[in-house]
């Protein structure tokens, strides 16, 4: 599917936004976008993350050195089952797909997919110069609000320089990767860009990462 240039826009302006909790004007205003972190090699958790999805699975590694933060949270998460039976409720053909909203349990109420929990706590936003490239995965956060970011979370499916050092980049898709191009595919509303059968995660876990 092409999409055009104002499509495109409406899409960025609209895949991140959902309602966050316990956030503050002081703590989210956008003056409080932080400097990007460089960072050169990527230096990995000692654990992946593992999806199994309707479409298959995939492998995330971690990135410890660009985003501590997220991946303490990303596992701890995964420890406690949160994303099982959620899915992936918005997603772009051939470019990227999102999920991890708990109101997508168990189908949940598609008119608030993507909304969020506003009482899920929020993780500090850790930007770096790590490019968003094809694999990369990285942290939802509501518009203007860089700290915000919950549970929800993207994986690009191509380049994406716009979103470098405006969204944070924790892991990166090193597995099945054909998987997560497959939900992307999926049928959606065109309106939207929500799915209209909603892809689940069968399964999260924590497995050692293979040196």
């Amino acid at each position: 599917m092409k999409i055009t240039k104002s499509l495109f826009v409406a899409f960025l302006l609209g895949v991140f936004a959902f309602a966050c909790s316990n956030n503050t004007a002081g703590n989210n205003s956008p003056s409080a976008i932080p400097t990007p972190k460089v960072v050169g090699s990527p230096v990995y958790d000692d654990e992946v993350a593992v999806f199994e999805t309707d479409y298959g699975s995939f492998k995330i590694a971690l990135y410890t050195d660009a985003a501590p933060l997220h991946v303490e949270n990303f596992k701890k998460l995964i420890r406690e089952k949160f994303y099982d039976g959620l899915g992936f409720h918005r997603v772009l053909s051939d470019f990227m797909i999102q999920g991890g909203d708990p109101l997508t349990r168990d189908g949940g109420n598609r008119a608030r997919w993507g909304v969020g929990d506003p009482n899920q706590p929020t993780v500090p936003a850790e930007f770096s110069t790590r490019p968003f490239v094809r694999g990369t995965v990285g942290a939802a956060h509501k518009n203007n609000l860089p700290n915000s970011s919950t549970s929800q979370f993207f994986i690009c499916l191509r380049p994406n320089p716009d979103w470098d050092g405006k969204y944070t980049v924790f892991g990166e898709v090193t597995q099945g990767l054909n998987n997560v191009q497959i939900i992307s595919n999926v049928p959606t509303d065109q309106r939207t860009e929500k799915v209209k059968e909603l892809p689940v995660i069968k399964r999260a876990y924590l497995e050692k990462r293979q040196q």
